[in-house]
């Protein structure tokens, strides 16, 4: 059978992404199958319509990597690109069309009516395979748990964690590999899959489970070495965290120094108090970039949204990060429950603390299904059971409003520019852009920092 799998994703804020879901979705299938990725980075429909016309596929699988982009002040709904590329595809092929990815996963259900597909996958993708062998049979997916071909099942349906076997699938010549590697070389790695946090807002642990599987140290090295070969220039680690396993972390580290890995990488990184030497032995592996989830700078509400760290270990792990001599970054996310203008006002006064760092503020909280946020926003009336949360929903405080708080930020934010409002403005967009064009490599915010 023709396989096509198709990124739809073209969202390239504060930089485009790797599509690295579709090479575990591509992995999953035999090889006694043809695969093909089509990145809508890299082609156009009219491209597009060429390559279905010659490949004659007869599966399409199309992923939902994001429902929208998050932010309250420039809201961006991907939902509906991803409807109308499945249209279009209805148009041109007769091949069945299967949906997944995270944002799928999300709200299911929801999405699953809206793009019309004939199956969707809830949970990780790997399930794919399973998917093409039972059409390949004559048989009905839908039996296969995760599986939907009714928008109905999907509403008590729990994504299980994938416990088969996960492999990807990277080929330097697919035609999006020239896309990333021309513009920062920056190639995404994953060394584990599920979150074992419980921030209120999140939904990875839904996603992918609430206990961690840890790839083998040496696999990750072998795969960041097989990248760098075929071109990466720069990694970055996908995880939810790097460091919400600290040993398997270091032991990634040493995993990438014996495996001979000389391109730099960057990750997420929860900024939790932080071993002996920690970021040391990061840097002396390759660790360049280290980007926390910090979210907030004042106590109360790192306590309200269940972060396992306070305001003094966030000042020790930047301290040791800075000292270690990588670039840092903070990822905060104001206006959560409890939130107040003291709070605020406390959490920018612990901001402007922070020293040789880029500060990355989001306003207002995207409110998803099995989060604790939900939970809370239902409580308090904010939402009902009925309502439709594909269209973004996000949270407000009751003492105050996100325009407020977009207010104090921006009064504070004012001449500094390494303190940034949502993923940057579109000036900015266009000097990284540039700067990528030029040779610059990685993700470039380094050059906000005073």
């Amino acid at each position: 059978m023709n396989i096509l799998l198709i990124s739809p994703n073209t969202l390239q804020a504060p930089y485009p992404v790797y599509p690295i879901g579709l090479d575990y979705v591509a992995a999953s299938v035999s090889a006694a199958h043809e695969v093909r990725i089509v990145d809508m980075n890299v082609e156009t429909h009219e491209s597009l319509g060429r390559i279905i016309k010659e490949f004659q596929p007869d599966i399409i699988g199309v992923s939902c990597r994001n429902i929208d982009n998050t932010e309250a002040g420039k809201p961006l709904f991907c939902v509906n690109e991803y409807r109308d590329i499945i249209h279009w595809l209805r148009e041109r092929s007769k091949a069945v069309i299967v949906c997944g990815g995270s944002g799928f996963t999300i709200l299911p259900g929801p999405v699953f009516k809206k793009l019309g597909a004939d199956f969707g996958i809830i949970g990780e993708g790997e399930r794919f395979g399973l998917l093409v062998e039972a059409l390949n049979r004559g048989e009905n997916p839908a039996d296969i748990p995760g599986v939907i071909s009714d928008p109905e099942t999907a509403e008590s349906m729990i994504p299980q964690p994938w416990n088969g076997l996960i492999q990807r699938h990277f080929k330097q010549k697919n035609p999006h590999t020239a896309f990333y590697r021309d513009r920062g070389g920056m190639f995404n790695l994953q060394t584990k899959r599920g979150c074992t946090f419980k921030c209120i807002y999140c939904p990875y642990p839904h996603i992918e489970g609430h206990r961690h599987r840890l790839t083998p140290p040496a696999v990750v090295a072998e795969t960041a070495v097989s990248l760098q070969e075929e071109g990466a220039k720069y990694l970055f680690i996908t995880d939810s965290a790097f460091n919400s396993d600290v040993e398997h972390s270091l032991a990634v580290a040493e995993a990438f120094r014996e495996a001979g890995l000389t391109i730099p990488w960057g990750g997420f990184f929860a900024p939790i108090k932080p071993p002996e030497n920690y970021f040391k032995i990061m840097k002396d592996a390759g660790l360049t970039h280290v980007e926390f989830g910090t979210e907030s700078l004042n106590d109360s509400m790192l306590k309200s949204y269940r972060k396992p760290f306070r305001s003094a270990d966030v000042f020790l792990a930047h301290e040791e990060a800075v000292a270690a001599d990588l670039h840092v970054a903070h990822y905060l996310l104001l206006g959560g429950p409890g939130e107040s203008r003291q709070t605020i006002n406390s959490c920018l006064d612990n901001v402007e603390k922070l020293g040789k760092t880029v500060i990355f503020f989001f306003l207002g909280i995207r409110v998803y299904p099995h989060t604790k946020l939900y939970d809370i926003a239902l409580a308090e009336g904010r939402i009902s059971r009925a309502m439709d949360l594909l269209e973004p929903f996000f949270y407000e405080a009751e003492s105050i409003n996100n325009d407020t708080i977009n207010d104090l930020v921006k009064q504070r934010a004012a001449n500094r520019p390494n303190w940034i409002i949502g993923s940057g403005d579109p000036t900015t967009l266009n000097v990284v852009s540039r700067m990528h064009a030029k040779g610059y490599i990685g993700p470039l915010w380094e050059y906000l920092i005073n």
